[in-house]
């Protein structure tokens, strides 16, 4: 059996558009699919981003970590949204494929942790949010979408309807990508 973990976001659960086709991609491509909760309070917001972002990764390592130790499942995928992201490190420890959306790109030790990642991996980011930084994004040498001038949720600002051709855009990649895993 395979399972996809989504893994949400700081205030963007796995009920959200992005991660809900995520998993509704997975699911078409037979995987059985896992919404992850985190299950305490989040490091609270900080003025010095970088030590959040630190604080989010440990938090991030620490939950999921246990999650992926009990785990029966041996074929396993990850797919998280801007703070679920800092999952690449586990990724990258156990040779799982994933999705990442919107990942904290600048800030972060998280270009560190997808370059050292084998397995295969999507990244899907917005020119318009600023915790996404395209040359970094190309420099990984994978598959990658961008989504113009959408912001953090891949979302265009005051216009759902363009928003809704991002989200189709964006489900379009990912069902591109989950097909080849």
């Amino acid at each position: 059996m395979a399972v996809a973990l989504l893994i949400p976001g700081y205030a963007y659960s796995a009920e959200r558009p992005l991660l809900h086709f995520a998993g509704e991609v997975f699911a078409k491509h037979g995987w059985t699919t896992r919404q992850i909760r985190w299950p305490s309070l989040l490091p609270p917001r900080s003025d010095d981003v970088a030590l959040w972002n630190r604080q989010l990764r440990s938090y991030v390592h620490y939950h999921l970590g246990q999650v992926l130790a009990a785990e029966p499942d041996r074929r396993i995928a990850l797919a998280g949204k801007s703070m679920g992201c800092f999952a690449a490190a586990l990724a990258a420890e156990r040779g799982l494929p994933a999705v990442w959306l919107t990942p904290i790109l600048r800030d972060s030790e998280l270009p560190a942790d997808l370059h050292r990642g084998t397995a295969p991996f999507l990244l899907l980011g917005a020119a318009g949010d600023p915790d996404w930084e395209p040359a970094v994004a190309r420099g990984l040498g994978r598959p990658f979408f961008e989504a113009g001038k959408a912001a953090h949720g891949l979302e265009i600002p005051g216009d759902p309807v363009r928003s809704v051709d991002v989200l189709r855009e964006a489900t379009a990649a990912m069902d591109s990508f989950v097909s080849g895993l």
